[in-house]
């Protein structure tokens, strides 16, 4: 592979990945508060049928990524009122809504499967697409796919630098902290877990009417994606670069599943297809197995040099998650 067609093909990668960045950086907003939306897989679904069915029959792209925002904002407005409000497990909400969703959107998109749909064009920007490399890698995309490179860092900024990102974390790992210092903890999660739902209905459109345009029902090839999403949240660490990265490095190889396919002939191709999913559970057992006590004792036995180089590298992918994820605030 020549040099401009890896450029190209790293290029698509970036596109590809960007929905799973947003829907990443959605939930990760959302469990930053301590909920756990698990719908998310349903909700990839849903919208991306949704948006598409809003998009054909109006004509108007921007009512069809309108209608996935508020797709995903309403099904993880349901999952804060049975976990918040009905005190329901959050776990299950979302697991029956992610059934849910699914089977909804093969039921309701039926009819409109396989048919042409309205689609984002790509939007170069002047003089930087001109730039040797970095112009073909970033500045070639379509309209969300620049949303996705400054949602990273915007979601940053807003967790890490801001008064309300310091609110935000301080609801998802002691409540009761924030409770006693004014914050209505149960209005911040619920802004969040909305908010985030919203971006995650934002995926949906971005595949049906970008990256996979159509809607193909069960063929569709989004189903799973949303399991992927909440991995890579973990492997994140709950911080938005680091997510996007896990993002981008699914969508690596996802791509070099079709690229090395000619060259492995032996292997069936539905393996390779699929391999990017064992490898994103792989990377994730490896961010967590720092954490085992058994880790520790192997350590342990090791020589000094190499127990402070693994030691290191265990430390640097080691994942804590916010102490009050899943855990449901009740004012006393």
């Amino acid at each position: 592979m020549d040099g401009p067609t890896l450029v190209v093909g790293l290029a698509g990668v970036l596109t590809a990945a960007a929905p799973i960045v947003v829907a990443t950086i959605g939930e990760t907003f959302t469990e930053r508060a301590g909920v756990i939306n698990l719908s998310v897989n349903g909700t990839i679904l849903l919208s991306a049928m949704g948006s598409f069915v809003v998009a054909v029959t109006s004509g108007s792209l921007a009512l069809g990524f309108v209608a996935g925002a508020l797709i995903g904002a309403v099904v993880a407005l349901i999952v804060a009122f049975g976990s918040i409000s009905l005190r329901q497990s959050q776990v299950a909400v979302g697991f029956v809504l992610t059934l849910f969703c699914r089977d909804l959107s093969y039921f309701l998109g039926n009819p409109f499967m396989g048919e042409q749909g309205p689609l984002l064009s790509v939007h170069p920007i002047p003089i930087l697409e001109k730039i040797p490399v970095l112009g073909t890698l970033f500045f070639k995309h379509d309209a969300m796919t620049y949303f996705s490179f400054v949602l990273i860092a915007a979601a940053w900024w807003w967790i890490f630098r801001t008064r309300q990102g310091l609110t935000l974390r301080a609801v998802g790992e002691r409540p009761e902290a924030a409770f006693a210092r004014g914050s209505r903890v149960n209005l911040v999660r619920y802004l969040y877990t909305t908010f985030g739902g919203a971006l995650v209905g934002l995926a949906g459109p971005m595949f049906s009417l970008s990256v996979k345009a159509g809607w193909k029902g069960t063929i569709s090839g989004l189903d799973g994606l949303g399991w992927i999403v909440l991995a890579i949240v973990i492997f994140g660490a709950w911080n938005p670069v680091r997510a996007a990265l896990g993002a981008y490095l699914f969508g690596l190889l996802q791509w070099l599943s079709v690229v090395l396919q000619p060259s492995l002939q032996g292997i069936p191709s539905q393996v390779l297809q699929v391999a990017p999913f064992p490898l994103m559970i792989l990377t994730l057992l490896l961010v967590n197995v720092g954490n085992a006590e058994w880790v520790e004792r192997v350590l342990a036995s090791l020589p000094e040099p190499s127990r402070r180089v693994v030691a290191r590298v265990f430390r640097a992918l080691r994942v804590v998650q916010p102490r009050s994820l899943g855990v449901r605030f009740e004012r006393d």
